[in-house]
């Protein structure tokens, strides 16, 4: 008998994932339309990174270079009270990217989305490039302090565009979501849409097959892929014929691969948000693998999806949500959770935040509930 005990245990300990086992919207707030902080219009926010140490959050705009050049935002978000509330994201600065010889991008050089905080006051910022002009994708590292790169990760070659057009990333379809493990071993990113040899890009009712890209930190080198099947959304109210749908975001939960991603689509007249679980566990590593086209890829397992939440089932009009992060822990000792948009600079759209509560339990929560559900854990 203890030794089934024992077993059981073990088993659960070692299966089983974290998990989300709820999530509360705690709130929205949204930025001035046209606001200038430092001669710079702030717009475009694509990605977030919460900074514990000091409270503080770094965005990524996506301007590709037409209002300032390629540059980052400080915000602070006060969530003391358990709640986010109007006007509690104040920007705090801003810091300018700078290449490796120490100068600002050029104009259309970058579309910077993604970005992920490290434990060495750097972040990772990652590049979609443009297909069309045949400018590469990238995932660089650069410093907080001065905002000069630091580090260039290569790029795998299957996602590189070339002059035929038949292979790499689609043109504003790449590299949007950016991640990193709490240990700082491992980084991911991944595709907003399938690779031009792998798949179709999003339609009405038709997902697409994207590749999530895992790197080794330690080396800086790539060292997996896996495939990530976006959801098929059902259009509504789409008069204006207009669709797109991706994976803007990824954030990682813990060092065992398991991530929340933030899949968005535009729909003709509103957008669709949906909030998704994952899980690499059985997912095959397909970075072997030049083209899902040319092989079978029925017989390739993809990672492991769960829908958290559907955002459009909140009071709330949703806006072009594309980045979200772990914030700081709440009052009663929950996670806090934080979304943005990016406004376009569009003066019909806004710069949105929102937030919520999750609760997130260790496989060992799990079983000591399970074991005794009397108890309040």
């Amino acid at each position: 008998m203890p030794i089934i005990v024992i077993s059981f245990v073990f088993t659960n300990l070692l299966s089983n994932a974290v998990e989300v086992s709820s999530i509360e919207f705690i709130g929205e707030a949204t930025l001035p339309k046209g606001l200038i902080l430092r001669k710079t219009e702030i717009g475009g926010l694509s990605g977030v990174a919460y900074n514990a140490k000091n409270n503080l959050y770094y965005t990524i705009s996506d301007d590709r270079g037409q209002k300032a050049a390629a540059r980052l935002y400080t915000l602070k978000i006060d969530l003391s009270k358990g709640s986010l509330e109007k006007g509690k994201v104040v920007p705090v600065s801003v810091t300018t990217l700078l290449n490796e010889n120490g100068q600002t991008f050029r104009a259309g050089e970058s579309d910077t989305e993604g970005i992920a905080l490290t434990n060495k006051e750097t972040v990772f910022i990652s590049s979609e490039g443009d297909a069309a002009r045949l400018i590469n994708p990238f995932i660089k590292e650069f410093s907080l302090s001065s905002g000069k790169e630091i580090v260039t990760l290569p790029i795998p070659n299957k996602f590189l565009p070339d002059k035929t057009g038949q292979q790499g990333i689609r043109n504003n379809l790449a590299f949007e979501s950016l991640t990193i493990t709490p240990d700082n071993k491992h980084l991911f990113t991944a595709t907003e849409n399938a690779l031009i040899q792998d798949g179709v890009t999003a339609k009405p009712n038709v997902g697409s097959p994207c590749r999530i890209l895992q790197y080794n930190l330690l080396n800086n080198q790539p060292e997996k892929e896996f495939l990530y099947q976006t959801e098929p959304v059902s259009p509504f109210l789409n008069v204006t014929g207009k669709f797109a749908s991706g994976l803007p975001d990824l954030i990682a939960l813990d060092n065992q691969g398991h991530f929340l991603s933030l899949e968005r689509s535009f729909t003709g007249l509103g957008f669709a948000i949906s909030l998704f679980q994952v899980s690499l566990e059985g997912a095959n590593d397909i970075h072997n693998i030049d083209s899902l086209l040319a092989v079978d890829s029925k017989n390739i397992k993809p990672v492991q999806k769960k829908l958290l939440l559907d955002l459009r089932k909140l009071d709330v009009l949703l806006d072009n949500i594309e980045g979200l992060t772990l914030g700081p822990k709440l009052s009663d000792g929950q996670q806090s959770l934080i979304l943005i948009s990016d406004n376009n600079f569009n003066s019909l759209q806004r710069t949105q935040i929102l937030a919520f509560k999750i609760k997130i339990e260790t496989p060992l929560i799990r079983l000591l509930r399970r074991l005794l559900p009397n108890l309040n854990f």
